[in-house]
Order: structure tokens, then C-alpha cells, then sequence
């Protein structure tokens, strides 16, 4: 079976062809899990496959590295614009991704006849608690008191097609992320867990951010979370509605239109290698 490692901003995926790769759907987690083991796979922080869509030019089937299905994946969506352009399965600089039934606008950014940067269209934020989902007495969750581990946070949340927690501090380099994520991920008010972004924020059009994502834990970047953030950010009157979100794997670049109330994220996309894997083996 034939694959190719890409990466946005250091958030990597093992991505397969799915128009001509074909796993029996009930043996993905198991291969998803087995692929994205950094010591005896592939390594990744999940699988996506490119597939065949019947309302979109292509269907984005993502994979967080412990086998569970994922709704939307920011860095993710654009190298799979990379990974269509790139391999000739289209000649469009503007395409529609289908991923868990949403579709995503995607304008891919050439330079020497190869995509570097994807501009997407995320759509409108979903604000509404209900919808996130997080438990609330309030409509929406904006500085929203959570006690984690005996510590009251506050916290904004945002869903981007996947629900986030936006927390806001002094420090996030020195944070122990990997104590308070789990904690996080697994609290009783959020029905289907959470990703959940630590955010320093620099200036008015520039914030620092870590993220704990749910099923894989911390990565280097998270596209959909840089734009959790940068609603987040406006809603508490912290930035512009543009935002460089820096992250440890590099920046995005974010914009809340006011007039549309879309949320549009730039930055890049990678190949990193490709190769293949014995399937029989897997």
C-alpha cells in the first residue's frame, strides 16, 4: 500500500489514496493505529484518507492517531489540497473537500507548478454551547468558569466542526500540557471530549498557543484550534479580527470576517516522504 507523509505546521499525517488504496472500512482503526505509532509505524498524528465524494471534488476520511474518527482537521484539509494538486488528480486551483459530511472551500497557492499555501474557507464559528458541545447554563461559553484538577480556568468554547476550549494565561511554554490535556479532553462537560488550546496572547494581531488534541494529544499545530482562537480572541475583546497564531510547528494566519462571519485560515502544507507498507502485515 502506497502512502505519503505530509505535514502542515509540524501536525503530520500518514495520507492514503483512497481512489485506488482500498481498506475494509471496519480495519481502518486498527491500520490508523499502527501507522501512526512513531516507534513501530509510519508515525503520524493520524491517518487521512483522499477519497471520492459525491458532493465535493474530494472527500477528506480523517483518523486521530487512536483510531478514532475526527470531524474536521484544519492542517489536514489543506495538504490534502497539496496531496490532489500535486499528484494530478486535479487541475483546479479551487476546490471543495467534503470531510464528515461538511464541505470546505480550499484555494491552493502554487509556486514552481507545486501547492505551498492553502487559503480555506472554514465557515461560520459555532458558538452556541448546546451545539459545541459543552454543559452550560449560558448560551454561549465565553470566559466560562471550569474547575480542572481542583484549578478554576476560564474558558471560551468554539467549535470549528470540532469542539475546542479556549484558555486563556500568563505562560504556555512552561505549561505541563501533558498533565492538564488528559484532564481537559476527558472532562464530564464535554460530551464528546474536547481539543483544547493554551493561549498567551502577544499583541492585538498576534497570539502563542499550545493544544492538547482529543485522541492524539499534544501536536504541533491545530488548525482548526488557531481558528477556535482567533474567535475566541475577539469574542473577549483581546485581538483584531486578524490573527497570527504562532504554534511550535510554525504560524497561521487567521480571519473573522465581520461582514460574512467566515473564518478563512493561510499557511502551509508539506510532503515529507512517501513510501509503502505491506498491508498483509499490518
Amino acid at each position: 500500500m502506497n502512502f505519503t507523509k505530509m505535514q502542515g505546521c509540524g501536525n503530520d499525517y500518514v495520507y492514503i489514496n483512497g481512489f485506488t488504496e482500498i481498506i475494509p472500512q471496519q480495519q481502518k482503526p486498527d491500520f490508523v493505529r499502527k501507522m501512526s505509532d512513531r516507534h513501530f509505524g509510519i508515525g503520524g498524528d493520524g491517518v487521512i484518507f483522499v477519497n471520492p465524494s459525491q458532493t465535493a471534488d474530494f472527500e477528506m476520511e480523517m483518523y486521530n492517531a487512536d483510531g478514532t474518527r475526527a470531524e474536521m482537521c484544519g492542517n489536514g484539509i489543506r495538504c490534502v489540497g497539496k496531496f490532489v494538486y500535486d499528484k494530478g488528480l486535479t487541475d483546479k486551483k479551487d476546490i471543495r473537500v467534503e470531510s464528515f459530511g461538511k464541505v470546505k472551500y480550499l484555494q491552493l497557492l502554487t509556486e514552481g507548478g507545486m501547492v505551498k499555501n492553502v487559503r480555506v474557507n472554514m465557515g461560520e464559528p459555532i458558538l452556541k454551547a448546546e451545539e459545541v458541545p459543552v454543559v452550560c447554563d449560558k448560551e454561549q461559553a465565553v470566559s466560562e468558569p471550569v474547575v480542572v484538577e481542583g484549578k478554576t480556568y476560564e474558558m471560551t468554547c468554539v467549535s470549528m466542526g470540532n469542539p475546542h476550549a479556549v484558555v486563556y494565561m500568563e505562560d504556555v511554554a512552561g505549561l505541563a500540557i501533558e498533565k492538564i490535556g488528559p484532564f481537559f479532553e476527558n472532562h464530564p462537560r464535554f460530551p464528546r471530549r474536547v481539543n483544547t488550546e493554551f493561549v498567551k496572547v502577544l499583541d492585538k494581531n498576534t497570539v502563542e498557543m499550545r493544544v492538547w488534541e482529543r485522541g492524539t494529544g499534544e501536536t504541533l499545530a491545530c488548525g482548526t484550534g488557531c481558528c477556535a482562537v482567533a474567535v475566541a480572541c475577539v469574542l473577549n475583546g483581546l485581538t483584531g479580527r486578524k490573527v497570527t497564531v504562532k504554534v511550535l510547528g510554525g504560524q497561521l494566519d487567521i480571519e473573522w470576517e465581520e461582514r460574512t462571519n467566515l473564518v478563512y485560515m493561510t499557511g502551509p502544507a508539506v510532503t515529507v516522504f512517501e513510501g509503502s507498507v505491506d498491508f498483509s502485515a499490518v
